[in-house]
């Protein structure tokens, strides 16, 4: 029989061939943007906008798909689960949409858009689609239907692209870049449309709303939700505080200056997201394989086998970027931009540590102590605001780095020590220590031996990685092999 340990990450490989093809072909766009856009600023008040939009899906999504995972496995009735949650989302995302089509003047205004109320209405068009999309897609994700999920992500990912490649060469002004910002939204606009498009089938109800299993549904998610929307204050609120505290409405002119520092900053962040790329695919498969295996008398050991691997992956697309920063870079065209390159192993590094917190986080949704989880995610938050607001003022973006890099770790911590007292998994902390000490070790060692020959420079840093490699799938192949399904 097929280990479970293999299958979650054959699982994995396939929902990453959308989201990790996907995101190298939108890392295709960084070249372009940062060349078209010269001026940062216009790339800043892009990444700002996208900023909002990770704030509002969680919000508007309001944890539903972790609780219909949750309660197809508890009700039984998968089908009046997804009508129920399916409705709810209709629901909440209509009226949001209502408001923010009566209101969208105001808020580009309160939030330094003035004259661009039409960013604020595409936005919310955005993100209303893709929130009431998310639950068919995980519907395909319960139902393990892994290769329809990809194709529906690749062909909404290709739409934005085309799109993207043919209004940014073909008809944005340069001396007119803020067209630009808009000819964005647009094609993201399209390519959002085209998921339930796709997926019109899952539209066509076959049960009822339940009032009373929505409230226990609601009952669940709501601290998940807490915990998403706090989450994303961690990864996404730097962008915003960092304009609006570097703004000074009495100097008109450091609105450029503040929106300049987000675009330099996103734009090396993009370069940290590799890791990102690897969490988004694993956790797509990883959610609904720890509930499977709920029933499984070998859960543990597979809990904590899968986390050894985890570790092992991101430990090495942490050194892949971090050593090879020289060649990374060149996605950034615009050289204006590379001054920002400092931050990425930093911002790497907090990558690695939030992927071993989201693994963690199983403990709380499996118990069912979802509070743990906003709990933890809301201490992050604090942390988060506080120490950016305290230096963002003397250190710039390297604070929103930092900060990030100490929220992540914090949390990471804090769930262990939270989960090893209300669902105990016997985590293998000497393997944990083990690898990130070899990374850290093999990354400080490459950055101290230099070689003038960049070749021979390569060959040094990526011979090292390549061993590491070697190392860690010998170490974890007789565990692996070990977990057979039941």
């Amino acid at each position: 029989m097929t280990s479970p340990v293999k299958k979650l990450f054959g699982q994995t490989a396939i929902y990453g061939l959308s989201s990790i093809l996907g995101r190298l072909l939108n890392y295709l766009l960084v070249p372009l943007y940062t060349a078209v856009f010269v001026d940062p600023s216009d790339y800043g008040v892009v990444s700002e906008l996208y900023a909002w939009v990770a704030f509002l899906i969680v919000l508007l999504t309001f944890g539903m798909e972790t609780a219909f995972f949750k309660f197809i496995q508890k009700e039984g009735q998968k089908e009046k689960t997804f009508a129920t949650a399916l409705i709810s989302l209709l629901l909440v995302n209509g009226m949001f949409f209502i408001i923010i089509a009566v209101f969208h003047q105001d808020l580009a205004r309160l939030l330094l858009f003035e004259h661009h109320g039409e960013y604020i209405l595409l936005l919310g068009a955005i993100v209303a689609i893709d929130a009431i999309s998310s639950l068919p897609l995980a519907k395909l994700r319960a139902e393990e239907r892994a290769v329809r999920f990809s194709l529906i992500q690749f062909t909404s990912i290709g739409v934005n692209i085309t799109l993207n490649l043919i209004l940014m060469l073909g008809f944005v002004n340069p001396e007119n870049p803020e067209r630009g910002v808009l000819y964005i939204l647009v094609a993201n606009l399209l390519a959002s449309l085209v998921k339930p498009i796709l997926l019109f089938d899952s539209f066509r109800l076959k049960a009822s709303y339940d009032r009373v299993l929505m409230k226990k549904m609601v009952r669940f998610s709501l601290p998940l939700a807490i915990a998403g929307f706090a989450g994303i204050i961690n990864e996404m609120l730097d962008r915003i505080l960092l304009k609006q505290m570097l703004y000074d409405p009495a100097l008109p002119e450091s609105l450029n200056y503040a929106e300049a520092q987000v675009g330099i900053y996103s734009a090396s962040y993009k370069l940290a997201m590799l890791v990102t790329i690897f969490l988004q695919a694993y956790r797509y498969a990883a959610e609904p394989f720890f509930f499977n295996q709920m029933k499984n008398k070998q859960r543990s050991q597979v809990y904590v086998t899968v986390m050894n691997a985890f570790i092992g992956l991101v430990c090495c697309v942490f050194l892949l970027v971090s050593l090879n920063i020289d060649i990374f870079k060149h996605f950034i065209q615009n050289q204006t931009y590379w001054e920002g390159l400092k931050v990425v192993p930093i911002l790497l590094l907090a990558n690695v540590f939030l992927g071993i917190y989201y693994n963690q986080s199983i403990w709380y949704k499996l118990s069912g102590k979802t509070r743990f989880g906003a709990l933890i995610a809301i201490l992050g938050a604090i942390l988060t605001i506080a120490l950016n607001i305290i230096y963002i003022p003397k250190y710039g973006y390297m604070a929103c780095a930092w900060a990030t890099l100490f929220v992540y770790f914090f949390q990471m911590v804090l769930s262990y020590f939270l989960g090893q007292k209300h669902y105990p998994i016997p985590y293998n902390l000497k393997k944990f220590f083990l690898y990130l000490g070899i990374t850290l070790g093999i990354f400080f060692l490459a950055h101290q031996i230099e070689f003038e020959n960049q070749v021979l420079n390569f060959v040094y840093r990526n011979s090292m990685l390549v061993l590491l490699i070697i190392f860690l799938f010998f170490n974890e192949k007789r565990t692996v092999n070990s977990i057979d399904s039941e």
